[in-house]
C-alpha cells in the first residue's frame, strides 16, 4: 500500500473528515471521469479547450479541483471528449 493511501485511510477514521470526504465524494468522481477519458483518448487539455471553449485555465483547475463547474460546463467537456453527461442519483449509504 502507498503512503498516500495509509495516510488517507488514517484521516478517514475521524469521523468529521469522513463526513466531509463523502460530501466532496459526486465532484471528484466526476473530475477522475473528465480526466480518465480525456486521457484515455490522448486529448490534451489545450485541444479540449479549443473543442469546448472553455479555456485551458479553467480546465486545469477544475482539473485539479480548484474550480467548481456549472453542469452546464461538465456537460460541454463531456460533450468535448466524445461523450455524453449521464446524471444518476442512487440512495445514500446506510451506515
Amino acid at each position: 500500500m502507498t503512503d498516500f493511501k495509509q495516510f488517507r485511510q488514517e484521516l478517514l477514521r475521524d469521523p468529521e473528515v469522513r463526513q466531509e470526504y463523502d460530501a466532496q465524494e459526486p465532484e471528484f468522481d466526476i473530475i477522475k471521469a473528465l480526466i480518465r477519458a480525456r486521457k484515455e483518448q490522448n486529448i490534451t487539455q489545450e485541444e479540449l479547450s479549443r473543442r469546448t471553449g472553455i479555456t485551458q485555465a479553467d480546465i486545469s483547475r477544475i482539473e485539479n479541483g480548484t474550480r467548481n463547474p456549472s453542469l452546464n460546463m461538465v456537460r460541454r467537456l463531456a460533450d468535448g471528449i466524445g461523450m455524453r453527461l449521464k446524471l444518476e442519483s442512487i440512495p445514500k449509504k446506510q451506515g
